[in-house]
């Protein structure tokens, strides 16, 4: 018999495939999902540590793996780093734009730097990875970029205005994009991958000024669920979007929907469903400015601080990636949206407007 991951090896066995982020989180998780399937994976990220301990992770899977350190905000680095890839792996097949960073925080208790500098490299990392993408791939009419959106691009919380403001940037960028291609009739094909809460380093590593400790708001996936996701959008990359988790899925119907209850809700639970009980101890490190791999070359990995919540397999994600069985899929979604509007919260008592205010 044979196994359901050939199709998906034949399809990237000896490609060349780009995932930027791939240090940590749902690229790392991607990476090592592509290098699985037989694929030349080239990692880029900040963090030599987590981008050397990724390509480890991705020959022992079975590809080939190329590390590549860059800022992806800066624009002139990334077309560098595109044309080492090509140098060394062959012309780009698939791009993966998973690169991102944040700050927990009230909107002004953010400086302006720091919001900028979220901007910078989740919006504008995702924009130069995508030019790069194209530049090379539309001389060939062929390759596929997949950008690594979220929830929050559609439905928002409080406590991230920087990273839902570029998440919400991707979206608008991304169908921009999408349309140029069409009027072109380009089979270069963009799509993006909408995520859930997932288990990632993300809430140990990023600044944050709440008073407890931050993190996702339940449900919880692992980063497993992302790359699983983002590998049948990058084989079939022609649809607009795809939804992971059935959470993402209400979470944006109840934001067309009915979207002045989940306002009210969501300003009324969102303070303490991203805090634990644990106390803050200050401004721990963070990696804002720089790659956060540590005096004593600390790999973080894949995974975050929940994985005796976080789920390893979404129902609905499997769903939606049968075109066949996608609308049974979205009435599913939408009889779960009350239960979206009533997530599991976390264990901080921040519920009220004290709860994010900065110390």
């Amino acid at each position: 018999m044979r196994s359901s991951r050939e199709p998906a090896r034949r399809t990237f066995e000896g490609r060349t495939v780009v995932v930027t982020g791939a240090s940590a989180g749902v690229g790392r998780a991607t990476a090592r999902a592509f290098g699985a399937c037989g694929a030349r994976v080239a990692l880029l990220a900040r963090g030599r540590v987590g981008l050397e301990a990724a390509a480890e992770e991705v020959r022992r899977a079975g590809g080939q793996a190329l590390v590549v350190p860059v800022d992806m905000a800066v624009p002139w680095m990334v077309e560098e780093a595109a044309d080492r890839v090509e140098s060394r792996l062959g012309p780009v097949d698939v791009w993966v734009n998973a690169a991102f960073t944040s700050v927990f925080a009230p909107f002004l208790a953010a400086a302006p730097d720091e919001f900028e500098r979220v901007t910078d490299v989740t919006y504008l990392g995702c924009v130069n990875g995508t030019r790069a993408a194209l530049r090379r791939m539309l001389p060939r009419d062929s390759g596929a970029v997949v950008q690594v959106g979220s929830a929050l691009g559609e439905a928002a919380v409080p406590l991230q205005a920087a990273y839902c403001g570029a998440k919400h940037a991707i979206n608008g960028f991304t169908a921009s994009v999408r349309l140029e291609l069409l009027h072109r009739h380009s089979r270069v094909a963009v799509t993006v991958v909408q995520l859930p809460a997932v288990n990632t380093p993300q809430f140990s590593w990023s600044l944050s000024r709440l008073p407890y400790r931050p993190r996702p708001v339940a449900p919880v996936f692992q980063p497993e669920v992302a790359a699983r996701a983002v590998l049948h959008a990058a084989r079939r990359p022609r649809r607009k979007e795809y939804r992971v988790g059935a959470s993402t899925a209400a979470a944006v119907l109840a934001s067309r929907a009915v979207p002045g209850l989940l306002d009210r809700y969501v300003a009324r639970t969102g303070y303490a469903s991203q805090q634990t009980g644990e106390p803050s101890r200050g401004e721990d490190p963070h990696n804002l400015w720089a790659p956060l791999d540590g005096p004593d070359g600390q790999d973080h990995g894949a995974h975050g601080a929940f994985d005796d919540e976080a789920v390893a397999h979404s129902p609905y994600a499997a769903l939606a990636r049968h075109p066949a069985v996608t609308g049974a899929a979205a009435v599913g979604a939408a009889a779960l949206a009350a239960r979206t509007l009533h997530p599991r919260r976390g264990r901080g008592r921040g519920s009220g407007a004290r709860g994010g205010e900065p110390r």
